[in-house]
């Protein structure tokens, strides 16, 4: 017992009281990381479950929209006008959807390089 008696406290030393300080914020920085790993992952599933959704919506609408025009279509210029306004419609909604793409792309980058300590370049 009188190696304990000897001890010093671990408050005494300034270079363990350094590295305790040293570790302490390497394992929040840690914690933090893990923190936020875990909830960029949820944010995913919540925005990939909301796209799909709206992707079904979305393509349900469209093909009412077509199903309801080729009924209203009595000749072939009706048809082919039909096929054009169709058309603009499934290129209008695709490029709509690659930039909102686009756009979530573009925050998961940022919400990354915040999580590691960098900013983006917005």
């Amino acid at each position: 017992m009188p190696e304990l008696s000897k001890a010093r406290a671990v408050g005494d030393d300034p270079l363990t009281v350094d590295i305790s300080k040293r570790i302490a914020s390497s394992n929040k920085q840690m914690l933090d990381l893990v923190c936020g790993a875990q909830r960029i992952a949820l944010e995913e599933a919540v925005f990939m479950g909301n796209e799909l959704l709206d992707r079904a919506r979305t393509e349900t609408h469209l093909f009412m929209e077509f199903v309801s025009k080729v009924a209203g279509v009595h000749s072939v210029h009706g048809g082919q006008t039909m096929l054009q306004e169709c058309g603009q419609h499934q290129i209008e909604f695709l490029r709509r959807d690659c930039e909102r793409l686009f756009k979530h792309g573009q925050r998961m980058i940022d919400a990354s390089l915040k999580l590691t300590g960098r900013s983006g370049q917005s």
